[in-house]
């Protein structure tokens, strides 16, 4: 109702405090107002999981999606990738998924929107969000060191000197000691085996018997890493950038903190609150039949199944089924790993659960590397497991906001998240060895051209 006053008598104005009163009253009503709108259109989408819209109800141009649709249409017919499947989602609510092409040649089975892919590194950031949700409970600090729950990690050595003879090596000690925050960042000097830019690293690793990204043997994730703990570094822990086994030393470190085998944890504590049913590190047979082939390109242009090499690709299906790879070894669909990421735009909740604080989502997006990770000049830094957007993402063009976090995966897969314009964009796709391949750039350049608000 609006508020009314006498008429002034004889010229005399109401009170002072009676205005006062009076305007505070008014200032409560739309302070109320106002808030309610904004708490209603944050739990728009926020309250529940990712659901399909109309673009155009969450400020995204139907005609300008268009060209995401050509893009990926067009690169699958004139043979630059076999398949993919591509989801973008804005304030919660999915306006494009859809899928072109083969899931396997070979079959000729065409991929479907909600098949299932390999997202090997895309691992990472699931295990890192699992080793802050520990954090949250206070069982460790970020710069503990990882040999106070690994003891194995003891005393570690940076390489001196190699001998390609017979790989035999000599180390110096390490001036400190390999942290989780290390671990989570890629600097802490530990390599990458088969992947390994440096070949002693590769010759080292193969003849300790460690296991690199995924696998079918019969190994437990606590026998690799103990056989990687005995190995020397590429530098000293903090010094340098190097992408690493790390995430998969913390896996073991969940088991250990946590008490629980790595899946189960997964399993209890992220993925069924938030409803990710197709994410798995071993599918279970009612949803083998969705796991997209692994593909390569022939000279002639022909797509067919990538062979077994250093792994079998049919991992994820088959073996012994315990190696539980924390920096590499799950599979999962667009819409899971959307609704993973929509739990980071919401500040750490989804379906109602608060999987992360929102001041830890912050910690896990600043920069923990300083300029180890891009250099002084770089486009990104380096978060717990994410790439962050910079200024100078902005000013390249096509990337996103400042804050755009983002990785992708060994097969081929790419995922960014925008928290400023509340845009998810995910593109699967599971081809190996050399392709005309340029789907990752114009996808994102194109979905946020699609913007129209």
């Amino acid at each position: 109702m609006p508020i009314r006053y006498k008429a002034a008598v004889h010229g005399q104005c109401p009170p002072v405090t009676t205005l006062l009163a009076a305007f505070v009253a008014v200032l409560f009503v739309f302070q109320t107002i106002g808030s309610s709108m904004v708490v209603a259109q944050d739990a728009d989408y926020q309250a529940g999981p990712l659901v399909e819209a109309e673009a155009a109800s969450v400020g995204m141009s139907d005609d300008r999606l268009a060209r995401v649709d050509n893009m990926l249409r067009d690169a699958v017919e004139n043979g630059d990738i076999p398949g993919v499947a591509a989801l973008i989602a804005r304030r919660g609510k999915i306006v494009y998924w859809r899928a072109y092409g083969s899931a396997d040649v070979e079959s000729d089975r065409a991929l479907k929107r909600d098949d299932i892919f390999r997202i090997a590194s895309q691992s990472k950031a699931i295990t890192a969000t699992a080793v802050m949700m520990l954090w949250e409970e206070g069982l460790f600090r970020l710069d503990d060191p990882i040999e106070r729950y690994i003891p194995e990690f003891r005393d570690p050595v940076v390489l001196d000197r190699f001998r390609y003879a017979d790989t035999t090596f000599t180390g110096k000690p390490a001036s400190r000691s390999i942290t989780i925050r290390h671990l989570l960042t890629h600097t802490s000097g530990i390599g990458y085996g088969v992947i390994d830019g440096d070949e002693r690293f590769r010759m080292m690793y193969k003849k300790a018997g460690i296991t690199d990204l995924f696998t079918s043997e019969d190994i437990s994730i606590e026998e690799s890493v103990k056989k990687l703990a005995t190995l020397p570094l590429h530098h000293q822990p903090g010094e340098k950038y190097t992408y690493s086994e790390g995430l998969d030393v913390l896996g073991y470190f969940i088991e250990v903190v946590s008490g629980m085998p790595f899946d189960e944890f997964l399993r209890q504590r992220l993925f069924d609150p938030l409803g990710m049913d197709d994410t798995w590190f071993y599918l279970p047979k009612d949803r083998a039949s969705r796991l997209v082939a692994v593909q390569s390109r022939s000279d002639s242009g022909d797509w067919s199944r990538y062979p077994v090499t250093f792994y079998d690709p049919d991992y994820p299906v088959k073996g012994a089924r315990r190696f539980f790879s924390g920096g590499a070894g799950l599979s999962s669909s667009a819409k899971d790993y959307a609704t993973f990421l929509q739990m980071y735009l919401n500040g750490g909740e989804l379906n109602g659960t608060r999987i992360l604080s929102r001041t830890t989502v912050a910690t896990i997006m600043a920069n923990q590397a300083g300029e180890l990770f891009g250099g002084a000049t770089g486009d990104r830094h380096m978060g717990l497991a994410f790439g962050v957007n910079n200024e100078r993402a902005v000013a390249n063009g096509g990337r996103g906001s400042v804050g755009t976090f983002d990785w992708g995966g060994y097969f081929n897969t790419q995922y960014f998240a925008d928290p400023e314009e509340q845009v998810v964009g995910i593109l699967m796709k599971q081809t190996q060895g050399p392709t005309s391949d340029n789907t990752a750039w114009k996808f994102r350049q194109l979905v946020f051209q699609a913007v129209n608000d």
